[in-house]
């Protein structure tokens, strides 16, 4: 019977505790109830332990000293595992990893030990790392343009557009004035190549007359080719171009390419090299000459870029000021044309906070 009602204990003990086995710490609990009950024999017989593990954890045996592993025969005594890092890190082999210091030694006719043990004993000495110079990439400086009237920065881009056929493309070229938008030179190719790069670069400053101060690109190869960079040396303008990897670095030739895709029109292909380059010219004839772009005080870039602008805000200012004098009470302030920028940016500067002052 009191056999019977401690297994019962134990099996609820157990069960309490999610456990289909027992582990130590139940264990240890019924086992302190059985053996004040049936003695020790039966409470490690019921328990499932090992009576010569209660008697020896009741006088568990002295921990054993700790012997340090003594050194094999064929270990390298200090001097000598000096000498070798001395080795591995002197001038004519600073740069080598150990196979190639260890090849080159045994064929002058010493041995100093194994390769894998030079590999220990640069692991214990820290610098188990890359031993040759590594390459260093320092962070490309962020392009900071500003310009203040028309023709002082221009930015361009290549984008494509797709041909007839699977995997026929067609390469358009556009060059942008980043203070008033206008498109100042394009062409459509069959491929991408720095020679027409250069001759519309060239073109487009001849026909405008103007040489800019800045010509901003990102680094495809076209951007960065030989030819391009020597006519804009010749020409004395100052080459700049994005991060690598950074598309806000090009923002306003980014921009002109979601405008023109996402126009109502946009083909979804296109027949043919000449009927990309007629749509293309009708696109740009209208978004010079007629589109109200945002970024300009809802100016036409053609309007911007050849200084009447101005009068166009003069004769909105007017008709806004009648509108007013008619009907003061639609309005909630005075209205007025909204404003011609500036300054244009790629990448304007932030401005530094200055500290702040704590009274003592």
């Amino acid at each position: 019977m009191i056999l019977a009602s401690l297994n019962l204990k134990l099996g609820t003990a157990l069960r309490e505790r999610g456990l289909k086995h027992a582990v130590d710490p139940v264990v240890d609990e019924a086992f302190t109830g059985l053996e004040s009950e049936l003695g020790t024999t039966a409470a490690c017989r019921l328990t499932g332990r090992s009576r010569a593990t209660h008697y020896r954890r009741l006088n568990p045996p002295p921990a054993a000293p700790h012997e340090p592993r003594p050194s094999p025969p064929s270990a390298l005594s200090a001097d000598e595992r000096a000498q070798i890092l001395a080795l591995l890190n002197s001038p004519e082999y600073l740069d080598l990893p150990p196979a190639q210091v260890w090849a080159r030694e045994l064929d002058e006719g010493r041995y100093w030990c194994s390769e894998r043990t030079m590999y220990r004993i640069l692991a214990t000495a820290g610098q188990n790392g890359e031993r040759r110079r590594q390459a260093t990439h320092p962070a490309k400086t962020v392009p900071q343009l500003l310009a203040t009237a028309p023709c002082q920065v221009l930015t361009w881009d290549i984008t494509k557009l797709r041909g007839p056929n699977k995997g026929e493309w067609y390469h358009l070229y556009a060059i942008i004035d980043i203070y008033s938008r206008y498109i100042c030179g394009w062409t459509v190719e069959r491929a991408e190549t720095a020679q027409r790069a250069e001759e519309l670069i060239r073109e487009t400053i001849e026909r405008n007359g103007i040489v800019p101060e800045t010509v901003h690109a990102d680094r495809g190869t076209s951007m960065t080719s030989k030819k391009v960079s020597q006519l804009l040396l010749d020409l004395g303008v100052t080459r700049s171009h994005s991060r690598p990897k950074v598309s806000n670095d090009n923002p306003y030739s980014e921009s002109q390419f979601k405008t023109i895709k996402y126009s109502e029109d946009f083909p979804e292909n296109f027949a043919s090299l000449a009927h990309a380059r007629k749509w293309c010219e009708g696109f740009f004839l209208y978004y010079n000459h007629e589109h109200r772009h945002s970024g300009i005080g809802l100016h036409t870039p053609a309007s911007v870029h050849f200084g009447t602008a101005d009068l166009v805000r003069e004769q909105r200012a007017v008709t806004l000021s009648e509108a007013y004098q008619r009907h003061p009470e639609r309005f909630a302030r005075r209205p007025r044309p909204p404003q011609i920028p500036t300054n244009v940016w790629i990448n304007e500067p932030k401005p530094e906070t200055e500290p702040v002052q704590q009274n003592t």
